[in-house]
């Protein structure tokens, strides 16, 4: 499962057992019509030569790795996919079916979509309107149930049943068109993409659209751009609850460093100072942006380890430090330098 072909391959396997086990089992039970769409299928079977108990343990005995569910009609009518089938005494009659948990939303007609991405739904729902074999009171109901989904969704009252919805008849040209288009993908950010997009409207290249607020963008979590830690340099590390520091240089990005100091942390190990600060005083691990600041970005010529014991110095004199005494040997020039006057 998660591979691409995944469906496809499942396909074949359940239209093999269907080819190997079907014919043998609708003769068996009587099964008038089985219609299967992915995993759902739906039986209609003789009750006076078998029942859906005998049925159920012949399917679930096709693979053992193949469970089948049975649920029965109720009322005379039973849901299958988007259909209502209703048993009559004579024949069989269909109407549209809703899940309790459906809402009415689709994409709002002052989003920032394309029109051609709007027009969708409302094109699926009137083509299903019209292709189903509806009743007159049940086809007038389905149309009212449009009517409120789009003007739940801001469509202007005049587009709730377009002449461009209905499904366009075409003839077949006897002239076989060879010319081999080209697309491109432009992301929509307005009416403005639109007029520049038009230019291409007489030539090969065909335009089709993209937008940016996609469901897993807007479920992602949002964090703020971390693109300064990519980089690698010298660092300080506050602690969030006590301001005590630790400075240190690495070659590896900062980001790569703050996770080692977040690994010893989770696995309590004393092999980063901040940590084992952390640890012993109970005190917050905070993210990286609250908690590192970068000293100096690491270019070519930088004196790292100068810069390093620089900061480190500082810390010591705030007597707020972190580092080990030895990364701080004595130095007298250096010390003559930073001594405070």
């Amino acid at each position: 499962m998660g591979a691409p072909t995944s469906g496809t391959i499942a396909e074949f396997f359940l239209q093999h057992l269907e080819e190997t086990h079907l014919t043998h089992l609708s003769k068996k039970h009587s099964i008038e019509t089985y219609f299967r769409y992915v995993d759902d299928i739906l039986l209609i079977y003789d009750s006076h030569h078998t029942n859906i108990n005998n049925i159920q343990s012949d399917f679930n005995k096709i693979h053992q790795n193949m469970k089948f569910t049975a649920e029965m009609e109720s009322d005379n009518k039973i849901n299958f996919l988007d259909t209502t089938i209703h048993r009559t005494p004579t024949n069989w009659v269909i109407s549209i079916h809703r899940k309790p948990t459906f809402t009415d939303t689709i994409i709002p007609y002052t989003s920032n979509h394309p029109a051609q991405h709007k027009y969708v739904a409302a094109r699926f729902l009137y083509n299903r309107l019209h292709t189903y074999h509806l009743k007159d009171d049940e086809y007038k109901e389905e149309e009212d149930t449009i009517h409120d989904i789009l003007s739940n969704n801001g469509f202007p009252v005049h587009t709730h049943k377009p002449p461009t919805l209905r499904r366009p008849t075409t003839t077949l040209s006897k002239e076989t068109n060879t010319t081999t288009h080209k697309w491109a993908s432009f992301t929509y950010i307005g009416k403005e993409a639109s007029f520049i997009t038009n230019l291409f409207k007489k030539t090969d290249l065909k335009i089709s659209w993209r937008t940016t607020n996609t469901i897993q963008k807007l479920l992602m979590p949002q964090h703020p751009p971390l693109r300064k830690y990519a980089r690698s340099g010298a660092y300080k590390l506050t602690c969030p609850d006590c301001n005590k520091a630790y400075v240190g240089q690495t070659g590896s990005s900062f980001t790569v460093r703050f996770r080692e100091h977040e690994y010893a942390f989770k696995t309590n190990s004393h092999t980063s100072n901040y940590a084992k600060h952390i640890l012993e005083q109970s005190h917050s691990f905070g993210p990286i942006q609250d908690t590192m600041q970068i000293l100096q970005y690491q270019n070519k010529g930088n004196h790292l380890n100068t810069i390093e014991r620089f900061y480190i110095y500082t810390q010591f004199i705030k007597d707020n430090h972190l580092n080990d005494d030895h990364n701080i040997s004595p130095n007298r020039i250096f010390d003559a330098l930073l001594k405070p006057q």
